[in-house]
């Protein structure tokens, strides 16, 4: 039996326990910042394992090294423990404890898989050339989150490269989804209040119409991605609230404004807050009402280094087969996994979660949101073969 059989055989055989530990964190979800029971519960768990150097290296979060035999590769493998406030509306018998707060994003899954993976790779000390570094990441959920945190904090130091991995619901189950290079945007947040003067919505022309001057600038915004961006470039602006008014009657002093900004070049990204507020102040002052402009930059994109993601890549042939490598465009959405890619080259791949036969077929973020529990063997054994490759068999390929 190869060394790949031998860990997707015990990969197999943890299938249960992995299963387990995903349905008692879906039960007892916690919020970004608020993860004291979820940490708590990962650490003991991983202590019980043994081989490990356990620690909290922020208050919420908990790093595992195990370190090996020889010096070699550092390897870090990143799992997310946050829920959402989201109120379930699933049925089966698992559904959170906790009402209005959810696993509706699947970090249940990724967490239980590295946990599996921790459990696995603790009985291998002794075939280690190097460490890996297990990092359960808080608050994935908000920005800023809790990955530059755990950075700050030193759990990067001295590592070589990380990966990471995400169950996904809208793609069906069996396949690895894979992206070399952008794959995931970077994630910015921008707040606007557009102030006019209230008055009679039956005497427009004694007010300075807010509401219609905001619609103006919420149109307008849209040419910033069709006239002042590469068509080329990846940017997506999108208003998500317009908040103003209170009655049939009454034209509102003020309208208030929020929306997301997602993009990968650096450059555009720099540039897209002074085009917004060009746009605002000509607006605004064309007709005769004055703004406030608040502009917050999030995570980074998610850039998969080629190398590294190539190693994945090999990784799903050599564990599942090449019919199970899917090659993925980039999304629009964000992680800031990003943050441990900014201290050592990194790949985080897609675990597809959905399952049309079985009724898995809800959108993350969704009140009915859960994931095909087959795929948790996947991720474990992605998981433990990335080691093998990277650290057990320490080939001179692996090393950077």
């Amino acid at each position: 039996m190869t060394a790949t059989e031998t860990l997707n055989k015990e990969a197999e055989e943890l299938k249960e326990q992995v299963i387990s530990w995903r349905r008692y964190l879906h039960q007892n979800p916690e919020l970004s910042f608020r993860e004291e029971k979820t940490a708590q519960f990962v650490y003991e768990t991983l202590v019980s394992f043994g081989n490990l150097a356990v620690s909290r290296p922020t208050e919420k979060s908990v790093m595992a090294r195990l370190i090996g035999s020889e010096p070699g590769t550092v390897l870090a493998m990143r799992a997310d423990m946050d829920a959402l406030p989201i109120m379930e509306e699933n049925t089966f018998d698992f559904v959170s404890k906790n009402p209005g707060v959810m696993h509706a994003c699947g970090h249940d899954g990724h967490t239980a898989m590295l946990l599996g993976a921790a459990k696995l790779l603790s009985s291998k000390k002794d075939q280690i050339k190097g460490e890996v570094r297990f990092l359960f990441q808080h608050a994935e959920e908000v920005v800023p989150g809790g990955a530059e945190e755990m950075v700050q904090a030193g759990v990067m130091d001295g590592v070589d490269m990380v990966i990471g991995t995400h169950l996904w619901s809208t793609m069906e189950f069996g396949t690895v989804g894979i992206c070399s290079g952008p794959m995931m945007a970077a994630t910015d947040t921008f707040w606007l209040t557009v102030i006019g003067k209230g008055g009679h919505a039956a005497l427009p022309h004694e007010t300075i119409d807010s509401i219609a001057i905001a619609a103006l600038v919420v149109t307008s915004l849209q040419h910033i991605v069709s006239r002042n961006a590469d068509p080329l470039d990846n940017l997506v602006l999108s208003v998500t609230q317009f908040i103003g008014g209170t009655t049939h009657n009454v034209i509102p002093d003020a309208v208030e404004i929020c929306g997301t900004v997602r993009s990968f070049d650096k450059d555009l990204r720099a540039a897209v807050p002074g085009l917004m507020e060009r746009v605002i102040k000509g607006i605004t002052e064309a007709h005769g009402a004055s703004y406030e402009f608040k502009y917050e930059f999030g995570n980074y994109p998610v850039i998969n280094d080629p190398e590294v993601t190539k190693l994945i890549e090999e990784v799903v042939v050599e564990t599942l087969g090449q019919e199970w490598v899917e090659h993925m465009r980039p999304i629009m959405g964000g992680e800031d996994f990003s943050a441990f890619q900014q201290k050592a080259p990194g790949c985080f791949f897609f675990v597809p979660a959905g399952n049309k036969e079985k009724g898995i077929t809800y959108p993350h973020h969704h009140p009915r949101f859960t994931v095909d529990e087959d795929a948790l063997e996947v991720g474990v054994k992605m998981f433990v073969n990335a080691a093998r490759k990277i650290v057990m068999e320490n080939k001179e390929n692996c090393e950077r």
